[in-house]
């Protein structure tokens, strides 16, 4: 099952894109994309704006940040390589957090029983991607196998 904003359900609502709101380490967050552009801004203040977005909006808000050459993002604040344990440990709480806080998030991942999931619009090299196709299909699959 390819999994992208512009497919059928549950494939569509698996998607970043997806309006599945949940709250990490206090902040609130409308999609798993507004979370993951939020990481390319260094300010607090905007990262909690970013947070909000939904869709083509957060990925638009994210699209010019240069983060590729220091391979630094941030979470409230602090700086994480983005090759480092430390963000791995980021993603796995921001997708928890998504599957303990949304039914939506969680009914589309019981919907796609059975099914491997892949995500071909995904890149594969971690330095030119917050989240690389590998990283989003195998949270998506170790959380489904949690609910099943």
């Amino acid at each position: 099952m390819d999994v992208g904003s512009k497919h059928g359900y549950p494939a569509g609502a698996l998607s970043n894109f997806s309006p599945h709101p949940f709250t990490i380490d206090g902040v609130e967050c409308a999609s798993m994309e507004g979370f993951l552009q939020s990481l390319k801004f260094k300010n607090p203040k905007m990262q909690k704006h970013v947070c909000t977005l939904v869709g083509f909006k957060a990925k638009s808000k994210g699209a010019h940040k240069n983060w590729q050459e220091s391979q630094t993002l941030y979470w409230q604040g602090q700086a994480i390589k983005r090759e480092s344990d430390e963000y791995q440990v980021l993603l796995d709480k921001a997708f928890r957090a998504m599957k303990d806080c949304s039914d939506s998030f969680r009914r589309a991942l019981k919907a796609s029983q059975g099914a491997n999931l892949t995500h071909s619009i995904g890149k594969s090299d971690p330095k030119q991607t917050v989240l690389t196709e590998r990283e989003f299909c195998s949270r998506l699959t170790k959380l489904r196998e949690e609910l099943l």
